[in-house]
């Protein structure tokens, strides 16, 4: 589906979605439940676009 040249969406969606989890649990460590409540509203807005692009169908 995704050629040498092109790159694959969901792999980019997953890489980012892991690097802000483990962001997320080092701000809700240092106690900043307000931006770790904004890092979850991001982490799940990507996590509902991945599941966007898993549901759609193939080229």
């Amino acid at each position: 589906m995704f050629g040498l040249f092109r790159p694959n969406p969901i792999k980019n969606l997953e890489k980012q979605i892991a690097r802000k989890r483990a962001d997320s649990v080092n701000v809700q460590r240092s106690g900043d439940l307000r931006a770790y409540a904004s890092m979850v509203a991001e982490i799940e807005a990507l996590e509902d676009e991945l599941i966007a692009i898993r549901n759609r169908p193939a080229d």
